[in-house]
């Protein structure tokens, strides 16, 4: 069973960048697709970015594309996202999720493995 950590999150204030790691347990991190997601309080988790098991390709959701760069090290069993300029309504748990098969999918339940979540807060 593939298990996910992530780290990197932190208090910030408007502006400033973060990155944000995810650590996977198995070299199998190579054959899943990679995700992060967020939830804000109050909210459903809310897709971020996704990437490809090759690291080919990429897609964003709107509210951080332009910002964000997700990519991996397949070598290094890590799945990162790049967060700049960021604004108070970024402000959330991020988490990172695995899936085999098809990628780019934004729903949460199409994902099969998640980290525990690091936390991000941006202050204005």
């Amino acid at each position: 069973q593939l298990q996910l950590v992530e780290s990197g999150g932190g208090l910030v204030q408007a502006g400033a960048s973060l990155r944000l790691s995810c650590a996977a347990s198995e070299r199998s991190f190579s054959a899943y697709a990679m995700a992060w997601f967020r939830q804000a309080p109050g909210k459903e988790r809310e897709f971020v970015a996704a990437i490809r098991a090759s690291g080919s390709s990429d897609y964003y959701a709107d509210a951080v594309k332009g910002r964000s760069t997700i990519s991996r090290d397949n070598d290094k069993n890590t799945v990162y996202l790049q967060m700049n300029s960021l604004k108070p309504e970024d402000t959330a748990v991020y988490y990172c999720a695995a899936r085999r098969g098809t990628w780019g999918t934004v729903q949460p339940w199409e994902y099969d493995y998640w980290g525990q979540g690091t936390q991000v807060t941006v202050s204005s």
